[in-house]
């Protein structure tokens, strides 16, 4: 049996592999033991602080650092074995590599926790909506500059030669220029959005058709959550080419209404109808801008007399309740009134008798 324990597989006996196998079980062990730590110890101290950013941070780095215990022990148990130099280096190398980027997905959520946790509650208590716009950009570039940048460290840590491989990038700049011209223009786009702010987070726009409510402006693309619930993504150069009607902005709302009355209405009634119309506008009170409201007798048509009715609904009031209620009183008043509306008639007469045509 002990011949058995001291035979030799690849450089190393069995005693010799069942130790490092046994130093990796054991540091994935401890990597999630240190995740329990974290969890249940950790957590519940951090709670009870009056700031809540140490919550968030102890929420991104858990799953880095039970890599990061992981891999370091992994490589303290190939540290054990008798492996070719060439092995040994490719392993050193894969391990390096692993725990840069172990350490950049922390530093990239720690970058994100950070945000969330202080430049957001911040920019939410400013009067501008600037700052607003710029958390979700200053999120996303911050991320995107540390997997950059830990990327090319991971490269360079794995043996590649990053300067060379930038360099071999140069020769297909021409290519690459082609292939990101859409990004490009969506790009200045988002500049363009952000210099001329044709509109805001929170906004409600109309662009190409779609409705909605402006979520979130990034420097590629802007999402729109359109009245049925759905978000859109829509890249910005669409807003640059495109005419965009930013509905929050309007000074007032314009609702014309053409009523028809039938011709057996009288002069006085199409006057008393004026005049009820007139005092509808005004008991709305607030809600209609009052020196913008029109009425008048203005047409015959084929089957009514035509009364038109435009008034104008103040910024920030319920511009469906406002209708509602108008609609409900002209029902209301004009029938009260005796006030008929028309609607299409044809009266057809018969000759009886025996003439021919």
């Amino acid at each position: 049996m002990q011949d058995i324990f001291n035979q030799t597989y690849y450089g190393n006996t069995i005693v010799e592999w069942s130790v490092a196998l046994g130093i990796a079980v054991a540091a994935f062990l401890v990597g999630k033991a240190v995740y329990w730590i974290i969890g249940a110890v950790v957590r519940r101290v951090t709670r009870d602080t009056r700031t809540a950013l140490d919550d968030f941070l102890v929420d991104t780095v858990d799953g880095p650092v039970v890599i990061i215990v992981t891999v370091l022990g992994l490589w303290i148990a190939v540290q054990t074995l008798t492996l070719p130099s060439g092995v040994t280096a490719f392993v050193w190398n894969a391990v390096q590599a692993a725990l840069v980027l172990a350490v950049t997905w922390m530093l990239s959520r720690v970058w994100g926790a950070v945000v969330g946790a202080l430049l957001a509650p911040l920019a939410a208590k400013t009067e501008s909506d600037l700052d607003d716009q710029l958390i979700p950009i200053a999120r996303k570039g911050g991320r995107t500059a540390i997997w950059v940048l830990g990327i090319i460290v991971a490269l360079n840590n794995a043996g590649y030669d990053v300067a060379a491989l930038i360099a071999g990038l140069g020769i297909g700049g021409i290519a690459l220029a082609m292939a990101a011209k859409d990004t490009v223009s969506n790009f200045f786009g988002g500049f363009t959005i952000f210099t001329d702010q044709p509109f805001a987070l929170g906004d409600r726009i109309v662009i190409s058709g779609m409705d909605g409510t402006v979520s979130e402006i990034g420097i590629r693309s802007t999402r729109l959550r359109k009245l049925d619930g759905r978000e859109v993504t829509i890249p910005n150069s669409r807003f640059a080419d495109s005419p965009v009607e930013n509905i929050t902005r309007e000074p007032s709302r314009k609702v014309v209404l053409d009523l028809g009355l039938t011709y057996d209405t009288t002069p006085e009634g199409m006057r008393r109808a004026l005049e009820v119309l007139r005092e509808i506008a005004e008991a709305q009170g607030e809600n209609v801008v009052q020196d913008k409201t029109l009425v008048g007798f203005n047409g015959f048509g084929d089957f009514a007399m035509n009364v038109v009715f435009l008034y104008y609904i103040t910024p920030g009031a319920d511009i469906l309740g406002v209708q509602t209620a108008v609609n409900l009183a002209i029902l209301d008043r004009f029938n009260a009134e005796g006030l008929e509306f028309a609607f299409p008639t044809q009266t057809i007469y018969t000759l009886s008798g025996g003439a021919g045509v």
